[in-house]
């Protein structure tokens, strides 16, 4: 994998679009799981966006090692790429989860029955996979803000009137 983009490292430039493309499928899986109008509404974008996210979670993991190779070891930035590779699991399972959603919405629409056990237990996994994604999405921007920003000072000077 390459490791810049017109000069600039590709790693904080994918992340970026993980960082909004994750979370919001992370948003969209709950609010289909959980609110009937917006499971109409939205249709297939919550598995779609949770597509999206798990195509660009291994893009941003393999661009980190690539940067990896460039900067200075330490222990935060082992930590960050610990706790990104954990990542990955917690997509497929939104992934799975959304994909089984929508399949659920679309017979239910189609008068196909739907037992409510099924539809229970999608919710239940549902829920649990956007809470696991967003916790782990949120610890590994915080590490890598970590990891990125240890070694710099960050006391303003105060401004004048």
């Amino acid at each position: 994998m390459p490791n810049e983009f017109y000069g600039l490292p590709l790693h904080p430039l994918i992340v970026h679009a993980t960082v909004v493309i994750v979370p919001l499928a992370a948003i969209t899986v709950l609010l289909a799981a959980l609110w009937p109008r917006f499971r109409a509404w939205a249709g297939p974008l919550p598995a779609a966006t949770s597509l999206v996210g798990l195509v660009l979670v291994p893009l941003s993991t393999s661009t980190g090692e690539t940067l990896e190779r460039h900067v200075q070891p330490s222990a935060a930035l082992s930590e960050h790429t610990h706790l990104a590779d954990a990542l990955l699991p917690w997509m497929i399972g939104l992934t799975i989860v959304a994909a089984a959603g929508y399949a659920l919405h679309w017979r239910a629409a189609r008068d196909h029955g739907v037992r409510r056990v099924v539809t229970v237990a999608v919710t239940v996994l549902a829920i649990a996979a956007a809470a696991g994604t967003s916790i782990q999405v949120a610890r590994i921007g915080h590490s890598g803000a970590k990891a990125a920003w240890a070694d710099t000072s960050m006391t303003a000077a105060p401004l004048s009137p």
